[in-house]
């Protein structure tokens, strides 16, 4: 019984993390309404969230191998519900993004310190890779779920009620995960390095800053350059640190020593980068695009998560038949074969093959989501096991942070760029500042309009679908490479 109240408590802890990535996308264009938020807040609301998430991932891993690994996670699911309680009252876009900082904040306890302490409870390989498979089908159930439950909400009632569903989740999740998870704690291994930690964060926010700016102010201002610059400062004193440090917050001794470790966080990143962040672009497509409703969209997105979700719950059977490495490079085959796909639809292309490409990206992530999971967790000791999780699911959402702010910001300057060239529209709104458009729905008042800027959403969309895919691509075959070389 208590076995199952800890598999329940991490998985319903997940579920709530997760959630609140894929609930919020739907619901971006009723906030952008009633809180007046641009575009840049609309990916800051976003980004907020995960880049406080990516950037702390690092520290609390350790935290959690130093005082406790129960203790710190029970701690993130309180923290997270008073988060979600400051998002419900938020009346303008920055106290959401504030709400979000703090459910970042949480959550950088939740998702890593799940893998952890379902590691450290379950000593066999066969049953820890299945209890990840399920952990991994939960994750997916809750992209399925957010998105439906997000539109639904949004249309019957008003976007705050989907933060006030986590209070109720979060009370039960710290019974059930009280009373199952028992304390473990490894201090002898753990990191200790706030200086690192430091750096990190400033690393983080200022490229991801810089990032998201561009899409506003262009890719030479002084505030785009100056964030990137910043970042890459920190980023090369964040390296020189963590080479000089007893016990590193970022195990770079791991990545020297063990090139699998490497090969598959990077596999991790680049997961994050190219579909963790479809999620966000996808809402804004099917909204925005083809002007589907918020409940509509959710929707209209489920074949992805069903998909992703069905192959997660399966994946403990599939690896008896496939090696986890090779059913990982299938997935990437499958996410880029699909993204490319995604880059070529229109406003007007039919749901049924969008809905069948959907299927197939949420099949390719059911299969390389759990697959990298086992395999970085296989790949250390299990006295790691914090700092292992800590930093695959840290590059993971690092790669999403990322992903939201370029491609987000590619596709911002796509967008504008078509409305501009549009002569028909500038003849209609000749002094018109079409990145304003983009922002303000109330600036569309006629059907050409409507279709110019529908069609200059899905522009952009295709520039970021087939970024994606360039970006899996590229791993595929370094892994491929890789492969090669090792077996010469």
């Amino acid at each position: 019984m208590k076995r199952i109240f800890l598999i329940t408590a991490v998985c319903l802890g997940t579920f709530m993390a997760t959630l609140d990535i894929s609930i919020v996308n739907v619901a971006l264009p009723a906030i952008q309404k009633d809180l007046n938020a641009d575009m840049g807040m609309l990916q800051w609301i976003i980004d907020s969230y995960a880049l406080c998430l990516s950037a702390l991932i690092l520290s609390v891993g350790p935290i959690s191998d130093r005082y406790g690994r129960k203790k710190i996670w029970l701690c993130g699911i309180a923290v997270f519900v008073v988060g979600s309680a400051i998002c419900a009252l938020a009346n303008t876009p920055q106290v959401l993004i504030l709400g979000r900082i703090i459910q970042g904040i949480a959550a950088a306890a939740l998702i890593p310190g799940a893998l952890s302490i379902i590691t450290q409870a379950f000593s066999n390989d066969i049953e820890r890779i299945k209890i990840i498979g399920i952990w991994s089908a939960v994750s997916a159930l809750s992209l399925i779920i957010g998105p439906i439950l997000g539109g639904f909400l949004v249309d019957i009632l008003d976007w705050p009620t989907i933060f006030l569903i986590n209070i109720p989740l979060g009370i039960v999740t710290l019974v059930l995960g009280g009373l199952g998870i028992s304390e473990s704690a490894d201090p002898d291994k753990a990191a200790f390095d706030p200086l690192g930690q430091i750096l990190s964060i400033i690393m983080l926010g200022s490229i991801t800053f810089g990032l998201i700016e561009a899409g506003e102010f262009g890719w030479t201002s002084f505030i785009t350059l100056g964030g990137m610059g910043l970042g890459l400062l920190a980023l090369i004193s964040f390296i020189i640190i963590e080479t000089k440090v007893e016990r590193p917050l970022f195990p770079i001794f791991l990545f020297k020593t063990n090139r699998f470790f490497f090969q598959y966080n990077m596999a991790s990143f680049a997961l994050g980068f190219a579909t963790y962040s479809n999620v966000f672009f996808i809402a804004l497509f099917l909204q925005k695009g083809q002007g589907w409703g918020a409940f509509e969209a959710g929707l209209r997105m489920a074949p992805e998560f069903v998909a992703m979700a069905l192959f997660s719950f399966s994946f403990g059977r599939l690896s008896g038949f496939i090696s986890v490495r090779h059913l990982m490079m299938f997935g990437f085959v499958l996410i880029a074969a699909a993204s490319i796909v995604l880059g070529y639809v229109s406003t007007d292309t039919a749901y049924l093959p969008i809905a069948v490409t959907l299927f197939v990206l949420g099949t390719g992530m059911g299969m390389a989501t759990p697959a990298i999971g086992a395999l970085i967790m296989g790949s250390v000791d299990k006295a790691y096991s914090g700092i292992a999780s800590a930093v695959m699911n840290a590059l993971r959402q690092t790669g999403m942070t990322l992903g939201i702010a370029l491609l987000g910001t590619l596709m911002t300057h796509r967008a504008v760029s078509q409305l501009i060239d549009d002569q028909s529209l500038v003849s209609i709104l000749p002094n018109q500042d079409f990145s304003q458009l983009i922002n303000d729905a109330s600036l569309i008042t006629q059907p050409y309009i409507e279709h110019a800027v529908r069609c200059a959403f899905t522009s952009g969309f295709n520039v970021a679908m087939l970024g994606g895919a360039v970006a899996i691509g590229l791993t595929l075959l370094l892994m491929v490479k890789r492969g090669k070389v090792s077996r010469a």
